[in-house]
Parts: structure tokens; C-alpha cells; sequence
């Protein structure tokens, strides 16, 4: 079974939004400079992103339940779109901040949808699959887009990059508009908020969400100083770091696309593989770095390793949520934000203690094995769930004679 040619829409337009969000990272000095503000508050741009995805996402997936899935994706598109017309011309650094999080709140409204409308029109067979498109649009974002961003803006100003997002917006908005199907994502009955909530009252979601942050914290503790761990540890040349960047992110989508292939086979297969190889890998970058070469093939091997996990993870919080899948998986956006606000903080608490550089790749991996036993917890737990169900749909048997030993009570099933 192929996956459907409107899931590639969606993965370009997670390409274009995903771009957004770092792409800013390269251009920190030149917007200082023109907004007369310091090199800290600038990079307070990413930081307001990641809170507006974070708290963003949920909110939005409650405020438009109840809407038809493909009206959402197009007014999330547009609001992203003005986002960036107003921050490419934005005089001051209140309204570029302001354009920020409004746009990172849109982001994260067209990202759980869009999840939602991958899962919906995607065939039996090809969810994780599918699920990987997604991913490999934000991996690819960071690949190409961020880098070509960054270039754009150093070239032609900071606002020419928001011109040249925003000009990728109105094309990938035209293909929503033209190929992802009217009735794409809709339910057999209308969505209600209570039903949505009631996922989060049992250990499952939870137990999905928690190894979700944990695997993202894991990666960006260490990835978020793999430069100065290059340089200074593996004696790489400053000058190609971004080659070996790169290099990590083509891993990654490697990666993803292989994930997504396992996870469709086995969702805590590809869960529990992943974190194994994403410990193991680590271990291996710890030890070898010392060595440029040896680095730079275990920089690629973690890109491979950590991000082949992705398509399971977001599979199994729609298993987790049902019929229910929406608010779930926005928080499980909102989870892997988390992780990329815990993790480099994580690392930067390593390094600053004196540790060196290494230290946030042992630490990286000591997370993917933290990440390994709640996946443990929820493969255990999932089988309890199981059982429970499978008692529960049990015939009833006649009733016994009166005077008999009465039956053990059967066993709740946690939601």
C-alpha cells in the first residue's frame, strides 16, 4: 500500500514551517544589530517559538475541534503566512516577537492536525509510514531549509528570509488547497472535548508522552553541542562543521524512513530498537571522539540511531488516543518541545560544571536508556491493558447456584 500523494503536501508544508523555527539561529547578529537590541534578547526569538508551539498546540487543537480538518489546516497556513509578512517588516523587536509566537501557535495548530489527517487518509498498513513523511519534512527542513534560510538572510537581510518562507508558504498552501481531499480527517462523529480530555486519565498517554520527551531531550543534550564538541574535542575545522551537520541531518532522515517501515511492523519494536541504538551510538561518539574521523561516522550513526524512533512514537499516542487523537497529539507535540527546552539545558549544566564537552553525549545516552525503561513500563503496562480487555469481552457465565464461592471480581481497565 502506497501512502497518499496528499501526505507529501503536508510533509512539504512541515518542511516550510519547521524551517522557521531554527532558521532564525543563523541570523541572531544582523537582527540585533538592526533592532538595536543585545545578542541574548535576539536569541529570546527562538525561546518565545518553542513556548508558543508548546502551549500553542493543545489550545489550538481544543479551539478547533470542531472544524473541519482541511478549513484548519488553511486558516493555520494563513495565519502563518501573515505571521511572517509581519515579522519581514516589523520596525521594532516587540512586534517581531509578538509575529513569533503567533506564528509558532499556528505551527504547532497545522501540526497536530496534520497528523491527524495523515492517520485518517493513510491506508491500513502505512500509518507509521505516513507518519514518517511528516517527520521527514522537519528533518529535511533542518537539512536544507534552515541552511538556506540562514544563507538568504545573510546574503539579502534578515527580512528577506521571512519573505522567502513566507513566498514557500503561499505555494504549499496552494497544494493543501488543491490536493489534500475536503472531507480529509473527518470523523464518523463530531469530535467533542470531553472525549478528548478523558484520554489523559489513564497511564498509557502518559507513558507515551513521557518516552517522547525524554528521547527528544536525549538527543538535543548532546546535538545542541555537537559544534564545540567537533571542534575542540575531535579537532574538526570550524569551517566544516556545518558539512558534518548536514551530514547528520541526511542520517536522521535515513533514518526516519527506515523507522517508519519497522514501527509499521511493530510499534514498541521500532520504539525499544531505537533506543538501544541511539544509547549505543552515543557511547560510541563518547569514545571516539577524540578521533575526527571516527566522530564524524558516529555524528552520522546517531542521526541514523535517535531519529528512526520518530514515526513510533507519534503512531503510538494515535493507538493511545483512539478515537480520540487530536489533543493527543498536539501535547505530544508540546512533549517533543519539552525535550528540545530540557535537553540543551541538561547538556549546558554538564558542560558548565566543568565535564568538557563529552559530557552531554554521556549524559545523551544515559536519557536513552532512561527513555528505554519507560518504554518498558508502557510494553508492560500495554499488556496488562490487553489482557483486561480481552476478560472484559469474555461471555458472561450462567449465574452460580446459590450457596457457591463467588467469583473473583474482574480487574478494572485503565483507560
Amino acid at each position: 500500500m502506497r501512502v497518499p500523494p496528499a501526505v507529501y503536501v503536508l510533509g512539504s508544508s512541515i518542511f516550510v514551517l519547521g524551517t522557521t523555527e531554527f532558521m532564525i539561529a543563523g541570523l541572531l547578529p544582523t537582527i540585533a544589530t538592526d533592532l538595536d537590541v543585545s545578542i541574548p534578547d535576539a536569541g529570546l526569538l527562538i525561546s518565545g517559538f518553542a513556548i508558543g508551539m508548546t502551549i500553542g498546540a493543545p489550545v489550538m487543537a481544543v479551539a478547533t475541534l470542531r472544524l473541519p480538518r482541511k478549513a484548519t489546516l488553511l486558516a493555520a497556513a494563513a495565519v502563518f503566512l501573515a505571521g511572517h509578512v509581519v515579522a519581514a517588516l516589523a520596525p521594532t523587536y516587540e512586534l517581531l516577537m509578538a509575529a513569533r509566537v503567533v506564528t509558532a501557535v499556528a505551527t504547532g495548530a497545522f501540526w497536530a492536525v496534520a497528523a491527524v489527517v495523515t492517520v485518517r487518509i493513510s491506508p491500513p498498513g502505512t500509518t507509521a509510514r505516513a507518519l514518517a513523511v511528516l517527520v521527514g519534512g522537519l528533518t529535511l527542513s533542518n537539512v536544507l531549509g534552515v541552511p538556506a534560510g540562514t544563507w538568504v538572510g545573510q546574503q539579502l537581510g534578515w527580512r528577506a528570509a521571512f519573505w522567502a518562507v513566507a513566498g514557500l508558504a503561499v505555494l504549499t498552501t496552494l497544494a493543501v488547497v488543491a490536493l489534500v481531499p475536503k472531507s480529509a480527517g473527518a470523523a464518523s462523529e463530531p469530535p467533542r472535548v470531553r472525549d478528548e480530555l478523558r484520554v489523559f486519565r489513564g497511564r498509557r498517554i502518559w507513558l507515551a508522552l513521557a518516552t517522547t520527551a525524554t528521547f527528544q531531550a536525549a538527543m538535543f543534550a548532546a546535538f545542541s553541542y555537537f559544534a564545540p564538541l567537533l571542534t575542540d574535542v575531535a579537532g574538526l575545522d570550524e569551517a566544516d562543521v556545518p558539512l558534518v551537520l548536514a551530514l547528520f541531518g541526511l542520517g536522521s532522515f535515513i533514518g526516519i524512513t527506515i523507522g517508519g517501515r519497522i514501527a509499521d511492523r511493530g510499534l514498541f519494536l521500532n520504539i525499544f530498537g531505537s533506543l538501544v541504538a541511539l544509547a549505543v551510538t552515543m557511547s560510541v561518539l563518547a569514545l571516539v571522539s577524540g578521533s575526527t574521523a571516527g566522530a564524524v561516522a558516529a555524528v552520522f550513526a546517531v542521526g541514523v540511531a535517535g531519529f528512526s524512533i520518530a514515526p513510533g512514537l507519534n503512531a503510538r499516542v494515535f493507538v493511545v488516543a483512539g478515537d480520540a487523537p487530536t489533543l493527543a497529539s498536539s501535547v505530544n507535540t508540546s512533549a517533543f518541545n519539552v525535550g528540545n527546552t530540557v535537553g540543551p539545558w541538561l547538556g549546558g549544566a554538564a558542560i558548565s560544571a566543568g565535564w568538557g564537552y563529552v559530557a552531554p553525549v554521556w549524559l545523551a545516552a544515559g536519557l536513552a536508556l532512561a527513555g528505554l525503561v519507560l518504554a518498558l513500563t508502557a510494553w508492560a503496562h500495554e499488556q496488562r491493558h490487553e489482557r483486561a480487555l480481552a476478560a472484559a469481552a469474555q461471555p458472561r457465565t450462567a449465574p452460580a447456584p446459590v450457596g457457591a464461592a463467588a467469583s473473583t471480581p474482574p480487574v478494572a481497565c485503565d483507560a
